[in-house]
């Protein structure tokens, strides 16, 4: 039996050109992904790459509680972990840097770096560095949720902790 015949690379039609007008992913604009590899730059964007992965972490462990208590005041999914007011300053309406955060279009190397941690945390192929954190803070300051908590993980200069709601 003779093999199929295949069709030469120059019939093939061309990609579709790329609108970097649309979401990263060019789905909804609060799509998962989407929102946390914002979310990612906007907190971690000039920290390591393992720092960047730890913020994820913190973020679907968020996501992992809630879901197990069917429900939890820090959202329920990703969008609404990310968004809920006064968790994750970079969402903050006053924040500088917002508009920023939103124009945010692929080609931005460490966007590009926060989509890839984005996709592999949605996946569920990161590990968790952090040891089931959810919630973290600068090593230079000393917030007062932190108060007679023990780290779970140091990783760069941010200290992770595992807070249950």
């Amino acid at each position: 039996m003779a093999a199929p015949a295949l069709r030469p690379l120059a019939d093939a039609p061309p990609p579709a050109p790329v609108n970097q007008n649309r979401p990263a992913l060019g789905g909804p604009w609060n799509s998962a992904i989407d929102t946390l590899a914002r979310t990612l730059w906007g907190e971690a964007r000039d920290q390591p790459v393992r720092s960047i992965e730890a913020v994820a972490s913190v973020v679907l462990n968020r996501v992992a509680i809630s879901t197990a208590r069917q429900g939890c005041w820090w959202g329920d999914g990703i969008v609404s972990v990310c968004r809920h007011p006064g968790q994750f300053p970079c969402w903050d309406q006053d924040r500088a840097g917002r508009a920023v955060l939103l124009a945010l279009k692929p080609g931005d190397p460490v966007f590009d770096t926060c989509l890839r941690i984005a996709r592999r945390a949605t996946a569920g192929v990161l590990p968790d560095p952090t040891n089931g954190a959810t919630h973290y803070h600068a090593a230079t300051k000393y917030p007062p949720w932190a108060a007679n908590q023990l780290p779970t993980a140091e990783i760069g200069t941010t200290l992770f902790y595992r807070i249950e709601p």
